[in-house]
């Protein structure tokens, strides 16, 4: 037996979308079910999304923490931003965000996992890179606003993450998948072994 998702659409009998947002919207689709019945779904559309964990020549993640309003938290999270643009490269948008958010370059781009956040409730999909060779960018600063603001950095080692993810004490989703798919990468074939920075990524198609 294999593993692996697989592609499947069921027919959809009625659709509409009864909000859009700045970023995102809600759809509502009347699906017909296996035994012929037809169930409504209501599901947030998201354009999709990318993450980066950086790792520095000391074993340490890049973080930020940022207040994230619908949990009323402050989260240390990695570095991740939205897809703007349909098809947008998401390694482009990755080296993009790393720079906005920490005003960081890297040399070594490998994919170390894709995600779907919540696939219960929203089709955000995300693609969460390993970003190594770290190193100071060049140019002005990126001016943020509103949260991001508001930011805290750190440089945090990878075994103490991993400490404070299995102790509930850090849980963005990125965070979480990030540092214990590095953990797993390392543990079997190696860092070297993950997929190339622009692997194909069927969920949010685009050209290289």
């Amino acid at each position: 037996m294999t593993i692996k998702d697989t592609p499947e659409a069921w027919e959809i009998r009625a659709t509409e979308t009864p909000f859009v947002g700045n970023k995102t919207s809600v759809r509502t689709d009347e699906v017909v079910m296996p035994d012929g019945s037809v169930v409504r779904r209501d599901y947030q559309v998201h354009p999709g999304s990318v993450a980066v964990l950086a790792l520095d020549a000391e074993d340490r993640v890049l973080l930020i923490k940022q207040y994230r309003h619908p949990v009323r938290q402050k989260l240390w999270e990695i570095p991740a931003g939205l897809l703007d643009v349909p098809g947008e490269n998401p390694l482009h948008a990755a080296q993009r965000e790393l720079y906005e958010e920490a005003h960081v370059k890297a040399e070594d781009w490998r994919v170390l996992t894709d995600v779907y956040t919540t696939p219960g409730g929203c089709d955000e999909a995300v693609r969460i890179f390993l970003a190594r060779g770290l190193s100071e960018a060049d140019g002005q600063r990126f001016e943020v606003e509103d949260e991001e603001a508001d930011m805290e950095h750190a440089r945090v080692p990878v075994a103490e993450l991993v400490r404070g993810v299995l102790a509930g004490d850090v849980h963005n989703n990125c965070l979480v998948v990030g540092v214990l798919s590095l953990v797993a990468a390392r543990s079997g074939d190696g860092l070297d072994a993950l997929r190339p920075a622009q692997a194909p990524w069927p969920a949010r198609p685009f050209e290289a």
